[in-house]
């Protein structure tokens, strides 16, 4: 098997794509633009289930009321892995996509705009989300009450109540979740990519080259999503290291 370079390339031939992402791939296009084809995609996909996910959490965490109103509901889908959704999703969508939302049939932008997939963006979406609901609802729980007491008596409204104690106690946990829930996404990248009418991403890449052999670029774009991932969470460690360094000296 280790002689085998179509079932293990060598380590030679994963770096030589590596150091040259512009080269074409199985006409495909070049390493680097299939990658930022894919970081698109997530980063759409995760945007929309942080914008959903931050609200609809502060609200469960917060109200009581609301909890009861969704939380059973949502805890029946939160066990489902986004690729069982593909069948359903593709019944909801087909293959319509943003050219198809701005009207566009033609042209450069129709190109660009025909990458992103309502079908995938879904997918992402529905991994992103739930990491990122639970953290939200987490943080706002785990709200010292005493405080939002005591902003009540001393005449706080509910608008000061949200902006100087409850979301900046609640932010660390939101943050954290929003760090996994971007992890998550981009583990259903793949998956996304692999719905039908997708001809570009680093996962269909990947999924292309596995039926034409080429593991050498199956590995490379295995390593350039690990890669890819790894530097983002880099960055929210960041953000989290400068932002909210109050925590580690009440602890």
């Amino acid at each position: 098997m280790i002689g085998n370079k179509v079932i293990l390339p060598t380590v030679g031939e994963v770096a030589e794509l590596l150091f040259h992402p512009n080269e074409d791939l199985l006409s495909m296009g070049s390493l680097i633009t299939n990658i930022v084809v894919s970081l698109f995609r997530v980063l759409l996909g995760y945007i929309v289930a942080v914008l959903v996910a931050i609200p609809l959490g502060i609200a469960m965490g917060y109200y009581v009321s609301v909890h009861t109103m969704f939380g059973d509901f949502l805890n029946l889908f939160r066990p489902i892995p986004p690729l069982a959704w593909v069948p359903l999703v593709m019944a909801w969508f087909g293959i319509a996509s943003f050219a198809d939302l701005f009207g566009v049939d033609r042209g450069p932008w129709f190109v660009y705009l025909n990458n992103f997939k309502y079908s995938m963006i879904f997918i992402i979406f529905i991994g992103a989300f739930y990491p990122v609901l639970t953290s939200s609802i987490h943080g706002v729980r785990n709200v010292n009450r005493v405080f939002i007491d005591t902003a009540r008596v001393l005449g706080a409204g509910e608008f000061d109540i949200f902006r100087k104690i409850l979301l900046p106690a609640a932010l660390p946990s939101m943050v954290n979740g929003m760090r996994i829930g971007l992890g998550v996404a981009w583990m259903c990248l793949v998956s996304a990519e692999m719905l039908p009418g997708s001809i570009s991403g680093v996962g269909y890449l990947i999924t292309h080259a596995y039926t034409m052999a080429s593991t050498d670029i199956v590995v490379a774009g295995m390593f350039s999503i690990g890669l890819t991932g790894a530097l983002m969470d880099w960055l929210f460690r960041r953000i989290e290291r400068r932002c909210f360094s109050w925590q580690r000296l009440a602890r």
